[in-house]
């Protein structure tokens, strides 16, 4: 099971709304070039509140209500400081040197990863949790919650599956089952107005040309856990769909996209189709049907646009021309056959012999 699938299983988007997390990313790196050694980023429902790293020796916390809760919990900030900046730091540089000697690497660039947290259940209070730690890319060590033990996913970390299930686990169980869910709820807690918030997006229908697919776009909705898709005649379709990864946006909110192959749709059929937006139950559903005349609103808008944009500078050009000729023409008309005047004086003399020989 690759790491990404392990975070997919614990924050999936389809799950319940009643569903929050609670997860911690952590970093070591070996002679890469301009990366903290150490980093470290903390999130809850998919929103980072903390983050550290080797360089600046300095807790950062991303939302005003994190430093508030730690400012009232002086034990937990200083559990913070201490594993960002002494504990994790010290294993993590012992473990990837460990790892180095046991995968038998001479270079000196790696990189050691893990991924610790946890997932509660508001309605049924269950709770699960994970510890996975890769190293280059690739899968090494995760915990297996109810069994309570270490599984290597690749030979060479069997001899660590062996060492860290001989001392006992009773520290992992204890912080996935009790201490990162108490952490979790106290989160909900001081940043409900931030955490619990729901935002609707605004959708779009979008395609660049007639035989191009028609795609779906969701910008601005909080929080993360959404999902979106095509039906037709009111029942869910995959063949033809191009579904999209959810992406965060500057703000805090997120945006995704659903594509729809229309090539073998004919303009009757158009209207069978609909694109549905949901967070975590139908009656939060935003439906936009499918129909050319909301499709083609907008790359209209930008041809029409093209073409004044196109005609303007025609006739600015024409007009910059225009003027141009003119002077030229004045210039003509009014120069002397004699040499042009070298300075002010002989300039404004030259004007009046002009006028004089004029009036003459």
């Amino acid at each position: 099971m690759t790491m990404k699938l392990m975070l997919l299983l614990l924050s999936c988007h389809i799950a319940s709304a009643v569903k929050h997390s609670l997860v911690y990313f952590v970093t070591e790196s070996s002679e890469v070039r301009n990366i903290p050694e150490f980093m470290a980023v903390a999130e809850v429902k998919h929103t980072e509140f903390g983050y550290c790293d080797s360089s600046k020796k300095v807790l950062e916390t991303r939302q005003d209500w994190v430093q508030q809760t730690l400012n009232n919990d002086k034990a937990q900030l200083d559990s913070y400081n201490e594993l960002c900046f002494a504990i994790l730091p010290y294993l993590f540089r012992k473990w990837i040197s460990k790892w180095q000697q046991l995968a038998s690497q001479s270079e000196a660039v790696n990189t050691l990863q893990m991924i610790e947290g946890c997932e509660w259940d508001e309605n049924t209070g269950e709770v699960n949790g994970v510890i996975q730690y890769g190293y280059d890319a690739e899968n090494l060590l995760e915990f297996d919650l109810k069994m309570m033990q270490w599984i290597a996913l690749k030979p060479e970390a069997d001899i660590i599956e062996q060492d860290w299930n001989a001392n006992g686990n009773s520290a992992e169980t204890i912080f996935l089952t009790e201490t990162c869910p108490d952490w979790l709820k106290k989160y909900l807690k001081n940043g409900n107005s931030t955490l619990l918030r729901k935002v609707f997006p605004s959708i779009s229908l979008l395609q660049k040309t007639p035989s191009s697919p028609v795609s779906c776009h969701a910008t601005g909705f909080y929080p993360q856990r959404a999902m979106m898709f095509w039906r037709k005649d009111g029942v869910e379709i995959h063949e033809g769909v191009d579904p999209g990864e959810i992406l965060p946006n500057n703000d805090g909110t997120f945006q995704m996209s659903v594509g729809l192959n229309v090539s073998s749709v004919t303009p009757e059929e158009w209207k069978r189709y609909e694109c549905v937006f949901q967070f975590s139950n139908a009656e939060d559903s935003i439906i936009t049907n499918l129909n050319k005349t909301v499709n083609w609103r907008k790359n209209k808008f930008r041809h029409d646009q093209k073409i004044l944009i196109i005609a303007a500078v025609v006739v600015l050009v024409v007009i910059i021309i225009a003027v141009t000729v003119i002077a030229i023409h004045k210039v003509k008309e009014g120069r002397c056959p004699t040499s042009s005047p070298q300075n002010t004086i002989e300039l404004s003399k030259r004007h009046r012999q002009t006028e004089e020989s004029t009036q003459c």
